[in-house]
C-alpha cells in the first residue's frame, strides 16, 4: 500500500516507516485477541460440555490472557516507551563511540 501525500508537505520516510510498523504491530494484536476470544469460547463450549463439574477453560484462558496482556502492553507502548528510549539512547552511544575511535585511528 502506497501512502499518498500532498506535494506542499515535507515527507519523512523515517516517520512513514516508523508508524507503518506500529500499525503492523497494532493489526497483529488485533489478530491474537480475536484468535484468543474465539478460542477460549471454543475451550468454554467444550468444557461446559463435556466436563461441566470441572471448570479447567478457565487456566487456558489465564494463562495466554497473561501473555496478551504483555502483547497488548508492548504494541500500546505501556511497557515498550522505556526500552525504545534506551534502545535509541544506547544506538546514540555506540555511534559515538565508533566516531571516537574512528578519530583516534
Amino acid at each position: 500500500m502506497e501512502l499518498k501525500h500532498n506535494p506542499q508537505e515535507s515527507f519523512d520516510h523515517e516517520a512513514y516507516l516508523k508508524a507503518k510498523q506500529q500499525v503492523t504491530e497494532i493489526r497483529g494484536f488485533y489478530i491474537h485477541f480475536s484468535i484468543y476470544i474465539i478460542v477460549n469460547i471454543f475451550f468454554l463450549v467444550v468444557n461446559l460440555k463435556y466436563s461441566p463439574h470441572h471448570l479447567w477453560f478457565f487456566w487456558p484462558t489465564m494463562g495466554w490472557g497473561i501473555g496478551l496482556l504483555f502483547h497488548g502492553l508492548s504494541v500500546f507502548s505501556f511497557t515498550s516507551s522505556w526500552g525504545k528510549a534506551w534502545e535509541e539512547r544506547k544506538i546514540r552511544e555506540f555511534i559515538e563511540k565508533e566516531k571516537q575511535q574512528q578519530k583516534q585511528h
